[in-house]
């Protein structure tokens, strides 16, 4: 059921485990446990990391592994992958990897599955050189993942084990009208990407509520969009550290994947209007600003989409920042 108020909504977190200026990827992934332990007493849903590959700046290539780690410091939270890019893997692995974490944390693992490389081409082909068949596969392959999850296969010939009977709860993520198509015929909850690629959120959903098919796993449309939020005590504040999100996402037009840096007073010292164009583009859904701020503008987002749940990525430079920037928002989302 679509909600308005954002007190009627769940509120989850996705996170890369970003590596920044001076860390290790050791101190990123210790950072995203200590983050997931945070928001677990915070009321927030979900934590979800992302398979990444090849970049200095994110640690999350091996998410199962992270996710177990996570799952571990863990009670209630839900841990999932947002997501795990299908076309890069056997759907029997990732039925086994799932499977085992579901099997470890009953009725507490999602899967997030997105067609996305996760990375640059030549990487790409060197995670899997028949990629492009598989993405045409996408579909095909999704089924075959609930396949292996549900009781029913028991007698097939090839099965997974542990995961046949975990009933895994699949999502789909997507940042264009094509994904949104196949989650509404599967009948699965629906993630967009809109921090990072918004141009196509609103067609997206219409898509998707207009076309969805009631299924085992869900009887009427579920939306989830994925923003960026930055919550501090002053506006300005939040803008100032904002600007490491700015570069980041530069680095990401300009191919640059350093380590997250560090935030600069002035970030026309930094980029020009090329880049802060597109940066401004793709961060089109980035809610930055004190409590009373940010409410307002989700607010406005979450009447305008309807959404059901609301998930955030919010990148800052200082852990204990981007800590009171999560718990700042569970305050606003909660009502306090």
């Amino acid at each position: 059921m679509n909600k308005n108020s954002l007190s009627d909504i769940r509120y989850s977190v996705l996170d890369l485990a970003v590596i920044t200026e001076g860390q290790s990827p050791a101190d990123a992934i210790n950072n995203s446990r200590d983050l997931a332990q945070h928001v677990e007493d915070w009321g927030y849903t979900r934590f979800w990391m992302a398979e990444h590959h090849n970049m200095e700046n994110i640690a999350s290539s091996a998410t199962s592994v992270l996710l177990g780690h996570v799952a571990e410091a863990t009670e209630s939270l839900r841990i999932g992958s947002g997501g795990v890019m299908l076309p890069n893997h056997s759907p029997l692995v990732i039925a086994e990897h799932y499977g085992t974490l579901a099997t470890l944390y009953p009725d507490r693992i999602d899967l997030g599955l997105g067609r996305a490389p996760g990375t640059d081409q030549k990487t790409a082909q060197a995670i899997r050189p028949d990629r492009m068949q598989q993405v045409r596969q996408f579909p095909q392959n999704v089924k075959q993942l609930q396949q292996y999850f549900s009781a029913d296969n028991s007698s097939a010939d090839v099965r997974a084990i542990p995961g046949e009977g975990t009933e895994v709860p699949l999502w789909i993520l997507g940042s264009s009208t094509d994904s949104a198509h196949l989650a509404a015929a599967l009948g699965l909850p629906y993630v967009f990407a809109s921090h990072f690629s918004p141009q196509q959120l609103n067609a997206a959903l219409e898509v998707y509520r207009d076309k969805f098919e009631p299924s085992e796993q869900l009887d009427e449309p579920y939306v989830m969009p994925c923003v960026n939020t930055i919550v501090a005590d002053t506006d300005e504040q939040a803008e100032y550290l904002s600007t490491s999100l700015k570069q980041m996402f530069m680095g990401v037009i300009t191919g640059n994947r350093d380590p997250m840096p560090p935030p600069v007073d002035d970030m026309n010292t930094v980029w020009n209007l090329r880049e802060r164009m597109a940066v401004e583009q793709m961060l089109k859904y980035t809610f930055l600003g004190s409590k009373e701020t940010v409410k307002e503008d989700l607010s406005n987002f979450v009447e305008e989409t309807k959404a059901d749940e609301i998930m955030t990525a919010t990148y800052v430079y200082d852990h204990d920042q981007r800590l009171k920037s999560h718990r700042l928002l569970s305050e606003i989302m909660s009502g306090q």
